[in-house]
């Protein structure tokens, strides 16, 4: 279903995950209506999952927004039509470890 109208939109990640990423896409969109959002990043997570290795997210929307921290090279967002689509490998946040000062409150909180 992309028939070439997917528009990437900011990606660190290889041409040939990038082109793995929209080839998942469209197979999605073969399988999936468009508005089951849920259904399509599912599939798109579990795919790279399998090929990749764990760890990976899948945002897929029209409107939503984001601030995530990703590993080097696994981060893309394009667009298919209206339809956007954020796919990254979570960073563990290990470079910022020893720096617990980003929520004090949460200090007091005993789980």
């Amino acid at each position: 279903m992309l028939e070439g109208k997917a528009v990437i939109g900011e990606t660190d990640m290889l041409k040939t995950m990038q082109q793995d990423a929209l080839d998942l896409a469209s197979k999605a969109l073969d399988f999936f209506d468009v508005t089951e959002a849920t259904e399509i990043a599912q599939f798109i997570k579990k795919e790279f999952d399998r090929v990749y290795g764990p760890g990976w997210q899948c945002i897929v929307g029209t409107d939503f927004g984001s601030f995530v921290t990703h590993c080097y090279g696994c981060f893309i967002h394009f667009c298919v039509g209206s339809l956007a689509i954020l796919l990254f490998r979570g960073s563990t946040g290990q470079e910022g470890e020893g720096d617990d000062d980003h929520f004090p409150a949460l200090k007091s909180i005993d789980v």
